[in-house]
């Protein structure tokens, strides 16, 4: 067996600051606020439509500005460093975001135990559609086994982890997980908020099927996957939609590692054994992926205690600005609601470190929010009172702004990518989304 993948560039330093995040929040504000002006936009494509949401242009905008970071005025330079920084402020964010959709998940465990099947086998499809529609399309366009780490699965981290054990990082399957890996981070949130948009706007799904599909385990996609359904919903109905959504990613981001580990990766190799000689075509993209390498991809900094406290503090100001700004709240209303929910992300952190990190932190702080607000407690009614006057949209555009603002340390690497994996990585996120889809509207 290969050596775990341990190949990592380090982030550089950057100039030297007694508080090095500040320039950092200051950028996150400036460019929150501007797609918060921007607002939700429609577009009619064909038969359906696509709506773009505020949080989209956040990490559309977040990217220009690193991409164009050395044109910049020196206030608004977002260097390399300050994208490292970006990066390790995400995760923090994140935990925000989950937290709230754990504290609806409480309230609505009914509505889940009712979904039953659905919920439950939607998961194979996650995992089996990446393969179905992204495996052929990359033996047609002639990848070889980089197709078996492009299409086993979306490519987070527990893939590049899997794949880096079992064959190693500089392997054909490690280059091909690493292209889908950075396609995801690039374009993953984007791409899928536009896909599940224009396929709600379809009337071809439920809406809860839809929202079991957008769980496809990772916190910025299924956030755009799911924010783009709920805003073509009444708000009823989005809110479930929320809810489903949290709870199918939930069972992604838990079991998602075994099914990936001893279904879909034993399945993606033998289908690339079988299909390989029927579809397999030697092109200039045999050759393309080996000018990507391990150590193209960096490794984002954890943060400490004080930094972390920082970063969930800004998140929750601006997320009280964002949801006065588009839903009209009043910031002194909401904010009772927010500490409950850093409460909540707390409690999970602290959860985390203490078990060892070996169930990961989005698991403890979705658990711990689910209790808060679930029949068992008896002051959910209140609770959900409270954090129920945020709305869960809101939270959207802070945490893919420092998802955008980290984009541009990436670009270097996915120019070597060739066009021909970053077409099958789109084509495996439309797949693990479709595919997930389609089992749980069979079984709703």
């Amino acid at each position: 067996m290969q050596a775990s993948y341990a190949s990592h560039v380090a982030p550089p330093q950057g100039e030297r600051s007694r508080f090095p995040f500040l320039k950092l929040y200051f950028l996150t504000a400036i460019v929150m606020l501007l797609a918060d002006w921007i607002g939700s936009v429609t577009l009619n494509v064909g038969p359906g439509k696509v709506v773009l949401l505020p949080m989209v242009w956040a990490i559309l905008m977040g990217g220009v500005l690193g991409l164009l970071h050395k044109s910049m005025p020196a206030p608004l330079r977002l260097d390399t460093s300050l994208q490292f920084r970006a990066a390790s402020v995400l995760q923090p964010a994140l935990l925000l975001f989950i937290a709230k959709l754990g504290l609806m998940v409480g309230s609505s465990l009914p509505k889940l135990a009712a979904a039953g099947w659905a919920l439950a086998f939607q998961e194979l499809g996650h995992f089996v559609g990446t393969i179905l529609i992204g495996l052929p399309l990359a033996l047609l366009l002639g990848i070889k086994r980089e197709a078996i780490g492009a299409t086993f699965s979306v490519g987070r981290e527990p893939s590049l982890a899997i794949i880096g054990e079992r064959y190693g990082m500089d392997s054909p399957e490690g280059r091909g997980v690493l292209a889908e890996y950075l396609t995801g981070t690039l374009f993953g949130a984007v791409f899928i908020a536009i896909l599940a948009g224009f396929l709600a706007s379809l009337n071809l799904f439920h809406p809860y099927a839809l929202a079991m599909g957008a769980g496809v385990g990772s916190g910025s996609m299924m956030a755009a996957a799911a924010g783009a359904v709920a805003a073509q919903q009444t708000a009823d109905v989005a809110k479930d939609v929320m809810t489903f959504a949290a709870a199918s990613n939930l069972i992604t981001t838990t079991l998602g590692t075994y099914f990936t580990l001893f279904i879909s990766l034993p399945l993606a190799v033998y289908g690339y054994r079988v299909l390989e000689p029927i579809l397999g075509r030697t092109t200039r993209a045999s050759t393309e992926q080996s000018q990507v390498s391990a150590s193209d991809h960096a490794e984002v900094p954890e943060l400490n205690p004080l930094q972390k406290w920082g970063a969930w503090g800004v998140a929750a100001v601006l997320t009280l600005v964002s949801d006065w700004i588009l839903y009209g709240s009043k910031p002194i209303e909401t904010l009772p609601g927010m500490l409950v929910i850093l409460a909540a992300v707390a409690v999970g952190d602290v959860l985390c470190r203490l078990t060892g990190r070996r169930v990961p932190a989005v698991c403890w702080v979705s658990i711990m929010a689910m209790a808060l607000t679930s029949p068992l407690c008896p002051w959910a009614p209140q609770l959900v009172a409270l954090t129920g006057k945020i709305n869960f949209l809101s939270v959207t555009p802070v945490m893919l702004t420092f998802a955008g603002l980290s984009l541009a340390k990436d670009i270097p690497a996915f120019r070597r990518l060739g066009w021909r994996i970053v077409l099958v990585s789109f084509a495996a996120n439309a797949g693990t989304f479709i595919g997930a889809t389609l089992v749980a509207e069979i079984f709703h």
